[in-house]
């Protein structure tokens, strides 16, 4: 994990402010980056690292948005495959499996 991405962390942990960390858990096809690529995402929408950028990653941050208001970690899976790439201008043409794991008050969600 980026260096970055752990500092913010820590600072958001010892502020308990809510945050999410998004790491893509699996790919399949083309897709902009490969497991393993982690993005933390502030409640504000203010990010650090990326999964891949564009549409993509902008569906993804919905959701992590989504999660932070439940308070619950989940899985998203985002495709970029050729009928749905092409209504978003995606194109790559791959599948992503993002983990979207959530801290509320800088404490891990369930």
């Amino acid at each position: 994990m980026d260096k970055l991405i752990l500092k913010q962390i820590c600072e958001l942990q010892q502020r308990g402010e809510d945050f999410a960390l998004l790491t893509i858990l699996s790919t399949k096809g083309s897709t902009p980056r490969k497991a393993g690529a982690t993005m933390l995402m502030e409640r504000t929408g203010k990010t650090f690292g990326t999964i891949g950028g564009g549409c993509g990653e902008a569906e993804a941050k919905q959701r992590a948005l989504m999660a932070l208001d439940e308070g619950l970690c989940c899985n998203h899976r985002i495709s970029m495959l050729n009928d749905v790439a092409a209504e978003e201008g995606m194109v790559c043409g791959g599948v992503m499996d993002v983990f979207i794991q959530v801290f509320i008050g800088g404490q891990n969600g369930v």
